[in-house]
């Protein structure tokens, strides 16, 4: 005669003690374990409610790291690995999907990882081209994604605050906004090797033209128009969308870009090594994208006919004219490099199937911004910009390099 034993379910199963029920964790892939995610990885799996599984890279060096990362935090060896994008998006026990490949490959990937179910959470710059871009905010549009991209100072205090003092007009009318990145290098040329093993080149290119195996393009990806668009993308992207979320203009934006710029000689790389764009939005206000100097003398700052505020990019101070205004509350001493509070938002807009702080039309816009700032150089001309129809105003060629084509088969 069989015994009747009570069950004993442990309070971790069914989601008390502080844990999260295994059943109810939102399930996370990585895509790409170079430099950035392995910054922050340990940011996401901070959180008991999601379980980083799988990694996927198309380097076996940096898929190894990763791996061991991933299964050293948790104390087992249950984190998969893949080779292959396209296999993680057709694994039905993943929700979601953290991408940190190069900036090639941020916008198709996120585009197909929406087709695919994924809720996205995406480095920047998030898109290659202004056309991308829109593509990216229609296509999470129609199938529902909760995208969150790696604009995280959105999510800081230091820049939060900042938002508050030009929201209630504490400097006054703000005229101008002066945002500066650092110096661009000129990539001296490599020469053509044999591609390494264990490295899925052809995948690592992706949709961008084919050209022979390079270690010089490979390591400076950031300073060639196919793979990335150089400082004032890569990095001026964070400030125009800190421009944006404060101004709360993010379904729209500048209407004029002009500047100059100083370019690589004899050099392999193409992107600019110093410059500066001036956009003027329909108001008369005008943003200074600016790239000189050094990498510690990033900042943004909101100068208005009262004072200015000014958040250092590298330690986090807040400065301002009156002084006055920054004894109006205590600063969090939390930095640009902490992304788990945007982490926090994106989980949070998952679990409520909302937008997070930084959703596809907001980083569209962002960017676009920076991508017409390049084009402007890149054209040695003032551009003049519809936001509303994301189309330029008399001029043909500018219009034609909002997209560019894919290289096959990565045709979204």
């Amino acid at each position: 005669m069989a015994t009747s034993v009570p069950l004993v379910v442990p309070s971790s199963v069914l989601g008390r003690a502080g844990s999260v029920a295994p059943n109810s964790r939102i399930v996370l892939g990585n895509f790409g374990f170079g430099n950035r995610a392995s910054a922050i990885i340990n940011h996401f799996m901070q959180f008991p409610d999601l379980q980083l599984k799988v990694v996927c890279d198309c380097r076996a060096d940096r898929l190894e790291n990763g791996i061991n990362r991933v299964n050293g935090f948790y104390g087992n060896q249950d984190c998969e690995r893949l080779t292959d994008f396209r296999e993680l998006l057709a694994r039905p026990d993943v929700d979601a999907v953290f991408i940190a490949t190069g900036n090639r490959w941020h916008g198709l990937g996120s585009i197909l990882a929406a087709r695919a179910g994924k809720d996205i959470y995406c480095e920047k710059p998030t898109t290659l081209t202004i056309a991308e871009g829109r593509e990216l905010v229609d296509t999470c549009t129609r199938h529902g994604t909760v995208y969150q991209a790696g604009h995280q100072r959105r999510s800081v205090d230091s820049y939060r605050f900042m938002k508050e003092v030009v929201k209630r007009g504490l400097i006054g009318r703000v005229h101008t906004v002066h945002m500066q990145s650092w110096e661009g290098p000129a990539v001296g040329f490599g020469k053509v090797e044999p591609v390494p093993e264990g490295f899925d080149y052809d995948m690592w290119l992706g949709q961008t033209p084919w050209r022979p195996f390079n270690w010089a393009h490979v390591n400076a990806w950031q300073y060639f128009w196919d793979t990335a668009e150089g400082i004032i993308t890569d990095m001026g992207c964070h400030y125009t969308d800190l421009m944006q979320f404060t101004f709360e203009t993010d379904d729209t934006g500048p209407v004029e870009f002009e500047g100059w710029a100083e370019w690589p000689q004899n050099a392999y790389s193409e992107t600019p090594i110093r410059g500066e764009v001036r956009c003027r939005y329909a108001n008369g206000v005008t943003g200074i994208i600016q790239q000189r100097a050094g990498f510690t003398d990033r900042f943004i700052r909101f100068v208005g006919d009262e004072g200015w505020i000014q958040v250092d990019d590298e330690t986090n101070v807040v400065t301002a004219a009156p002084a006055s205004i920054l004894q109006m509350r205590r600063i969090v001493n939390k930095s640009w490099a902490d992304t788990g509070g945007h982490i926090q938002d994106w989980i949070t807009a998952i679990r409520r199937r909302t937008k997070p702080a930084c959703h596809p039309e907001t980083t569209h816009r962002a960017m676009s911004i920076c991508q017409i700032a390049n084009l402007s150089l890149r054209l040695g001309r003032k551009l003049e910009w519809n936001p509303t129809t994301e189309e330029f105003l008399h001029d043909a060629d500018a219009n034609r390099m909002r997209s560019r084509a894919r290289r096959s088969p990565w045709h979204a």
